[in-house]
């Protein structure tokens, strides 16, 4: 049974989507984590991360489990809510790596904009589309929120991602996944929020 979604990315500006509900070691950041699942054994979750490394992480209840697919640049318009990852160039213009489309039940979840670390210059924001223009190489965004409002341009090698809620079942062997884990003072990484793959389609962040 699918549950109930009740905020992924709660602060995405406070909490990124995957933002740990449970605290931290003080002064511990959240531990982002890509790569793909290996096992799932009870509430225990084994993953092979990016760079090779096998990583476990504890799943908290209630657990919050998203999948994505695909989605086109047509669906963003004013007044949808969005994540997108961007890369500042030479000229300060920010270019999304990946627009991430959420639904109503997520609106305000991840609100701001912050540094990213998908490499030198990459930032995350979360907001509401105010403008939108179309143009022959692709669609500029302004995109509003708590912290005033950023201008992003969508060109069209952009991945363009809808999340939608999933389940337990969805987290299998060989799917990829992304969390941000909570480490605590003991060193044991928790998570009750991931984004998984499904039918071929894969998180992006």
């Amino acid at each position: 049974m699918r549950r109930r979604m009740v905020l992924l990315f709660p602060a995405l500006g406070a909490l990124v989507f995957l933002a740990p509900r449970v605290a931290m070691a003080q002064g511990e950041p959240p531990v982002r984590i890509r790569g793909t699942i290996a096992a799932l054994d009870g509430a225990s979750l084994t993953i092979i991360a990016r760079d090779g490394q096998t990583v476990t992480v504890q799943l908290t209840e209630p657990l919050i489990v998203m999948t994505v697919k695909k989605a086109d640049l047509s669906a963003i318009g004013p007044n949808t809510y969005i994540g997108t990852t961007t890369r500042t160039g030479a000229d300060g213009t920010m270019s999304a790596i990946e627009v991430r489309i959420f639904p109503d039940s997520m609106r305000g979840s991840g609100e701001g904009s912050r540094p990213w670390d998908l490499g030198p210059g990459s930032t995350m924001t979360n907001g509401t589309v105010t403008g939108a223009v179309t143009g022959a190489s692709g669609r500029q965004l302004t995109v509003g929120h708590k912290d005033g409002a950023t201008t992003v341009f969508v060109p069209p090698s952009a991945g363009i991602m809808l999340y939608v809620p999933g389940e337990r079942a969805d987290l299998k062997p060989g799917a990829v996944v992304f969390t941000a884990a909570a480490k605590n003072a003991d060193g044991v990484l928790t998570s009750g929020r991931l984004a998984v793959g499904k039918d071929g389609v894969v998180p992006l962040m």
